[in-house]
Order: C-alpha cells, then sequence, then structure tokens
C-alpha cells in the first residue's frame, strides 16, 4: 500500500543538520534563523527560556564559555515532522568559568547528548537539550 504525501513536507531533517552545522560553527546567527520567534529552550539544568532574544543571549553566553562540536548526530522526525530528536556525542572545551561550576583550565570533555525539538512550518519551536551534568563535572574536574 502506497502512502500519500503529508501536506506539508517533512523538512525536520534538514532543518536539525543546518542547525548543527550553525552550531559547529558557532554560528550564532544561522542557529537563530531556523527558530520561530516564540521559541522555548528547555535546558538540562535551568529553567526555560522563551524567545529569540534569550536563546540569543544564551548562545553568546555559551560561545565565550565553551567550544563545543556536535559528533555525528543521528536525526529522528515524526513522519509529519512537528516533532524531532537528536542523539550525538559533544567534544568540547570548558574556557571561561561559569557561575557555580567549577574553574575553567581549558578542560576539554566528551558526553552524550539527547535533544528534542517541535517544528511548526518548518520553524523550531522547542529545544530541550539533556545531558549528564554529574559527568560533565566529573570530566573537567579530573583534567
Amino acid at each position: 500500500m502506497t502512502r500519500p504525501e503529508p501536506a506539508v513536507p517533512n523538512q525536520a531533517a534538514e532543518i536539525l543538520r543546518a542547525y548543527y552545522d550553525a552550531f559547529n560553527r558557532q554560528d550564532t546567527a544561522g542557529m537563530l534563523a531556523l527558530l520561530d520567534d516564540a521559541v522555548v529552550h528547555e535546558p538540562s539544568q535551568g529553567i526555560p527560556r522563551e524567545g529569540i532574544a534569550r536563546f540569543r543571549e544564551f548562545l553568546e553566553h555559551m560561545n565565550r564559555s565553551y567550544r563545543e562540536t556536535v559528533i555525528d548526530p543521528v536525526i529522528m522526525t515524526s513522519p509529519d515532522g512537528s516533532r524531532a530528536a537528536a542523539e550525538f556525542m559533544l567534544e568540547g572545551q570548558y574556557l571561561v568559568t561559569d557561575e557555580g561550576l567549577p574553574p575553567a583550565n581549558r578542560q576539554a570533555y566528551r558526553l552524550r547528548v539527547g535533544a528534542f525539538f517541535e517544528l511548526r512550518d518548518n520553524w523550531i519551536t522547542r529545544v530541550s537539550n539533556h545531558y549528564n551534568m554529574a559527568d560533565w563535572i566529573r570530566q573537567v574536574e579530573a583534567a
């Protein structure tokens, strides 16, 4: 049996690839260009932030404090493109001490990350990232 094509083509995987390509370049503008104006960002730790301005502030902070690269993301999408997920390894370097965290001394780390997305009209409306903070602390304290 042949399935009908969805009314809106599922571009979620391409959008996520573009998102992570921009992430790896530390291209804040490129990442923001893929987001809905009312995007919700749900970090592993901390409270959710809403809107592009708040997400931009977060990215600028992260780019100052960390240099990170997404390695080999595996992207999964719902048939209609409204939800997506990615699993990947994150390789990073801790550059500037972040409030409440161990001192930074350019320590290297490697974490498994899961990320979940909602999309509407091919715009990312929610980004939820999840990783093991205790493992990250162990790695940077041991370095």
